[in-house]
């Protein structure tokens, strides 16, 4: 049983990223095998620079298509949660961070690919630490340097989209 949060995507979301996975799992490996026969056919691979920059290539794709995946395989797909004052995956949450207020998305960077906002994911430090608060809470977090860092929720809204 795992104790993370199923990852919020709105169908436009959920749609790009299906779309991406399957352009990357059929025409995107062919055209990579391509390359990659066409690189192995220029002869010795150790000094095959081309050979060696498909495979890598080859190596992220991959990586992607099991991120894909993994994302779209335990995705919440949907309309943003209504907020009712609450931080939840997939609210815009307003917050005092560190003395600086903040305006950003809690959930998957891929919900606002276009969109100029920043993301926290809620396994992030301060995704984590905010999560499930109310408007109006003060909590804080350790940042990955060791500092301590102050939180206060001032405003949590339901994600519009762009």
């Amino acid at each position: 049983m795992s104790d993370r949060t199923d990852t919020f995507l709105t169908q436009e979301a959920y749609d790009r990223l299906a779309n991406e996975l399957e352009h990357l799992s059929t025409t995107g490996r062919e055209e990579i095998a391509k390359r990659i026969e066409a690189a192995r056919e220029e002869g010795d691979l150790k000094e095959n620079g081309g050979y060696h920059a498909a495979k890598d290539e080859q190596g992220k794709q991959e990586a992607r298509i099991r991120t894909l995946q993994a994302l779209l395989k335990d995705a919440k797909v949907g309309e943003a949660p209504e907020s009712d004052g609450t931080v939840l995956s997939g609210t815009v949450v307003t917050a005092i961070v560190a003395g600086g207020e903040e305006v950003f998305l809690l959930g998957n960077r891929e919900i606002a690919a276009n969109s100029e906002l920043d993301v926290y994911s809620e396994a992030s430090p301060l995704g984590a630490a905010i999560l499930g608060l109310a408007e109006g809470a003060k909590t804080s977090y350790t940042a990955p340097n060791g500092r301590e860092i102050s939180v206060e929720i001032v405003k949590v809204e339901t994600y519009a989209g762009q």
